[in-house]
């Protein structure tokens, strides 16, 4: 076999990978990227670009539908039928994927020909890698294989009538029914998109989760906003689910009760499982590594390094070995099950790759703000400090219906709340959880503001231009004002007009 030595070895090409490389070799490490999938990332494939173009397409065919009342609101009368052609929605959408990917494996073309290895890698031990017919020895490994979607037991039946976020993408076009199981940020997406490309949506969660929302205010909001569009039940009561045969064609027979109690009986063209993602391990012979192991068999690490440490006799003594020591092993991206959005598979890629060249002088770096967003119709944002993981007692919660924001009612897009927590005692911004029109640009406002430690008083006295959609945000920033001086009896001089200007 052909034996490479490197400095560096990256299990994984992908979003997570690439920024390791960026960063191992900036660092002035010789770095050797494996993988022997296709290329291109998870984000540009089957992520981020694809579904945001069918969402594209989406809010479209919504904006023009005539039973959505909007283009009548504005006096517009739109004579004729509106069509939508499945088949074209599908191929544009695959034509623009197809560009994302390609600019994906342009960057890669432009590393060094020696830089990439097309096989699947497994360890042999800690930095000791087999893969295809090549031992490859490292300083240092770095685990970015990325997940992949799960598909329960109870869908095997169905047989080719199931999707996944992997596989939907790949559809010439569009089905009439379908049923979709699970109620986060990839099943709400697509989901609400198909419904607004005229397809019938049934979607199916468990526990009563929403888009991972979890102050309860909001998600009831979300809850009655979403499920106006389309059949949504977030602790469904799915009483059985099988493959039928209707003449030549194949269906799916889903049996539920709604939550008044009815029992209803379907068939569906196709099914959407998107209940998670789990970390794609099974290649690497973890055993080999010696590294210790969690939860779903993720390697555990330190996150401010992403760095994974031996487990228990996984090295002997003489060779310096020991339960929870340092491993000369990181890990970067979806695979670790943390916060699975591009900005953070980047920033752990670099934090990996920095300190994966570093070996074994590494730095311990500060993370940055948790930043999601839903792009379902209005946004969904969370930043900063969930609800369910703050004290009650020491916090105040600032909120802003949108219901009668005036951007949002011109735009007649007048749906949403947002609510934003505050300390009581250092009067810090800490978080923000809410669904509202373009939530997507003052999430990032609010998530700096979190990130730079500022306070309701600094944050209130921004300037907000009239009239915007951010005056929304400036709304939920003066209630949270106004509840810290009933609680804490306490306002500087200066703000007493912005409260109730």
């Amino acid at each position: 076999m052909k034996e490479l030595n490197t400095d560096v070895a990256i299990i994984g090409a992908g979003s997570a990978g690439m920024a390791a490389y960026r960063a191992a070799t900036k660092a002035g490490a010789k770095a050797l990227l494996i993988d022997g999938g296709a290329l291109g990332t998870t984000c540009a494939r089957v992520g981020c670009m694809p579904s945001k173009l069918l969402i594209a397409a989406a809010n479209a065919a919504h904006a023009a539908a005539p039973e959505t009342g909007r283009l009548d609101t504005f006096g517009i009368r739109l004579d004729g039928t509106l069509r939508i052609d499945g088949t074209a929605v599908m191929d544009r959408l695959r034509t623009e994927r197809d560009r994302f990917v390609g600019l994906v494996k342009k960057e890669i073309e432009q590393f060094p020909a020696d830089a990439l290895l097309r096989a699947n890698a497994r360890f042999l031990a800690p930095t000791r890698l087999s893969a295809g017919n090549t031992l490859v020895q490292a300083r240092a490994v770095i685990i970015a294989t990325g997940a992949t979607p799960t598909l329960p037991d109870e869908f095997a039946p169905l047989g080719d009538l199931v999707a996944t976020s992997d596989t939907l993408f790949e559809w010439p076009a569009l089905p009439t029914r379908i049923a979709v199981f699970g109620t986060g940020l990839i099943a709400l997406e697509l989901g609400q998109a198909l419904s607004r490309l005229g397809v019938t949506v049934r979607m199916f969660g468990k526990g009563g989760s929403l888009g991972g929302l979890t102050d309860p205010a909001v998600a009831a909001c979300a809850r009655q906003t979403l499920g106006a569009e389309f059949y949504l039940d977030c602790d469904a009561d799915v009483v059985s689910i099988e493959r039928v045969q209707q003449g030549d064609a194949a269906r799916a027979r889903i049996v539920y009760r709604t939550p008044d109690g009815k029992h209803r009986d379907e068939q569906f063209d196709r099914v959407l499982v998107a209940t998670g993602r789990r970390p794609q391990l099974d290649k690497l012979a973890l055993d080999a590594s010696g590294l210790a192991l969690g939860k779903h068999g993720v390697p555990l690490f330190d996150e401010t390094r992403m760095q994974c440490r031996f487990g228990k006799d996984s090295r002997p003594a003489s060779d310096g070995g020991g339960d929870g020591d340092p491993a000369p092993v990181f890990i970067a991206g979806d695979v670790d099950g943390q916060r699975p959005w591009l900005n953070e598979a980047a920033d752990e890629g670099r934090i990996a790759g920095t300190n994966a060249a570093a070996w074994p002088d590494t730095t311990s770096f500060e993370r940055s703000t948790p930043l999601a967003v839903v792009f379902s119709d209005p946004q969904m944002l969370m930043c900063g400090a969930r609800f369910e993981a703050l004290d009650p007692d020491t916090i105040v919660a600032g909120q802003s219906s949108f219901d009668d924001q005036g951007r949002a009612r011109i735009e007649q897009v007048n749906r949403g709340l947002l609510r934003v927590y505050a300390d009581k005692a250092t009067r810090r911004l800490l978080g923000a959880e809410g669904i509202a029109p373009h939530a997507e640009h003052f999430a990032h406002l609010l998530a700096w503001s979190i990130q730079r430690g500022a306070t309701v008083d600094e944050l209130i006295t921004m300037p907000f231009y009239h009239p915007v959609f951010e005056e929304g945000v400036r709304s939920a920033l003066r209630d949270a004002m106004a509840r810290l001086v009933e609680t804490t009896h306490c306002a500087p001089p200066s703000l007493a007009d912005a409260i109730g200007g």
